[in-house]
């Protein structure tokens, strides 16, 4: 993660003060290292902004956008149970400062719609209460990543066939991808590169959910890990 740095002006000399030792010239300064690739297998690292930033900020136009209503928030597993748990803690501390508050309920459902690094575009739901439960009611889905954006138009398809009374879509991440259909959620945290990336619960093939950070996954390690 890059830091901000600051910079002091140096205060001139005083008058009437002595003037300074000369000090020994420096060392040359040492040429910069070169960045190492990753070792074979491993991520390449990848630094996107502060996970704090994004998720307050998506917490506060979530509450902006939807403050007053009942909501179920809806999670997509297994990628967004980090960020929609940091989420959701956003949210309620937000609620306990706020006059707009959010009355929320939790549900989550199970996807499958990827092999290997690939969108198959064919989604399968493999988990989850019944969706009817949803009929009537006001649903935020908290997803982990977009990419194509067929998987999430597929579910809010199916959603649709039971008449819920508002749906509202918030991803952490957005891909940027020629093979985009167009879709674009509600709430978003941050776009990321045309690459495969995991991490904070992103999995290739059930690997790296655990780590804390979000990187990209080298083709070493793609093939390394390859179903």
């Amino acid at each position: 993660m890059l830091r901000a740095g600051s910079a002091e002006a140096a205060p001139g000399p005083l008058r009437g003060a002595a003037p300074p030792r000369c000090s020994p010239p420096a060392a040359a300064a040492a040429p910069p290292r070169r960045p190492q690739p990753p070792p074979a297998g491993r991520p390449a690292p990848w630094r996107p902004p502060a996970p704090a930033s994004w998720t307050e900020r998506l917490a506060r136009e979530i509450m902006k956008g939807m403050g007053g209503h009942h909501i179920v928030a809806l999670c997509v597993l297994k990628g967004g149970y980090k960020f929609f748990a940091d989420l959701l803690d956003y949210i309620k501390a937000l609620n306990r400062n706020s006059d707009k508050s959010i009355p929320m309920t939790v549900d989550f459902i199970r996807l499958k719609s990827y092999c290997n690094d690939q969108s198959t575009g064919d989604i399968k739901v493999i988990g989850g209460d019944d969706l009817s439960t949803l009929t009537g009611k006001n649903v935020l889905i908290v997803e982990d990543i977009i990419d194509t954006g067929k998987t999430m138009k597929t579910l809010l398809s199916l959603l649709k066939q039971y008449n819920p009374k508002m749906v509202k879509v918030a991803s952490l991440l957005v891909k940027r991808t020629p093979r985009s259909v167009g879709y674009r959620p509600d709430f978003v945290g941050f776009e990321v590169p045309d690459k495969f990336v995991v991490g904070y619960a992103l999995d290739y093939n059930e690997y790296f959910r655990d780590l804390n950070h979000i990187c990209v996954i080298s083709e070493t390690g793609k093939q390394k890990y390859k179903a």
